[in-house]
């Protein structure tokens, strides 16, 4: 049995209510604009694309291997796959493990693989490129104007190498951009292929806390969410997208300075991806230790 830690009333109430406040300070604009119908192209992609739900982001745990004390009667005391002995409830690893093991096993092999790999910085983000490459105006997936045009975006593939390492952006890219790319990426690849420089790589940490649960505490599901909100800024503006009704400033990787500034942010980003990604994987280890 893996080792645990026991909080007492005081400190894990207050965590709890800690967490709901930062939640729901993370979700308000989203939530504000889902009530008046209204969508944003940049922020809304972690709420449309991701299986995240504000409510499901406000709803903390301690994680796994955490006992809370006192805590009959508590939210956590009735939920799925925690169980309560002498008042005190903690996460069922074993049932947990029983219902979610095929996610929990994948998890792990993913993070670990990744970790264990040296990250490449030299995609420039071209992949949002390829997703427009050949594509009139009114066939793009973002209401939004192309920052060079058409045609000026589709040159700007055509002189680049593109080398996008991840399925998950890669399934996206047009037909006449797949041939275009060095790689082929599949589901099966994945593990063997997935990078730490790779900005959707590091937002899909959050779709790896999800997965996970309740398995994962409440500020590193946090914090995974926060990461891949951020990415999320620097992938739109490194796009060919026109993005300045949102005051967000291009990133031009068409040019050599853009490239640099790219290359500097993606480099941030992943060491601040690894900090998750080893925070993730060392729940995955104590799940399946029992």
């Amino acid at each position: 049995m893996a080792d645990t830690r026991r909080l007492a009333p005081a400190t894990w109430r207050a965590a709890e209510a800690a967490h709901v406040a930062r939640a729901e300070g993370l979700t308000a604009t989203y939530r504000e604009r889902r009530g008046r119908g209204e969508s944003h192209a940049v922020e809304d992609f972690l709420f449309t694309y991701y299986p995240v739900k504000p409510s499901l982001l406000a709803r903390w745990s301690p994680g796994v291997g955490v006992v809370l004390e006192d805590a009959a009667g508590s939210r956590l005391a009735g939920a799925r796959w925690f169980r309560e002995e002498g008042g005190d409830v903690e996460l069922d690893r074993a049932r947990f493990l029983a219902d979610r093991g095929g996610a929990v096993r994948f998890h792990h092999a993913l993070l670990g693989a990744v970790a264990d790999r040296p990250a490449r910085f030299d995609c420039f983000g071209l992949h949002e490129w390829a997703m427009v490459y050949g594509e009139a105006a009114d066939e793009h997936r973002h209401p939004l104007p192309l920052r060079l045009g058409e045609e000026a975006t589709d040159a700007v593939v055509r002189s680049h190498r593109v080398q996008c390492s991840h399925i998950d952006a890669f399934r996206f890219f047009t037909p006449a951009a797949q041939p275009l790319n060095t790689l082929q990426p599949s589901r099966e690849t994945q593990v063997a292929m997935d990078q730490g420089g790779c900005l959707h790589v590091g937002m899909d940490l959050v779709k790896t806390s999800i997965h996970l649960g309740p398995a994962v505490p409440g500020d590193l599901a946090l914090a995974a969410f926060e990461l891949a909100r951020d990415i999320r800024v620097l992938d739109m503006r490194a796009s060919p997208y026109d993005v300045s009704s949102f005051g967000l400033a291009p990133v031009a990787i068409e040019t050599p300075a853009g490239k640099a500034e790219y290359v500097a942010a993606q480099r941030d980003f992943s060491v601040r991806a690894d900090g998750v990604r080893h925070r993730l994987l060392d729940v995955t280890t104590r799940v399946l230790a029992g």
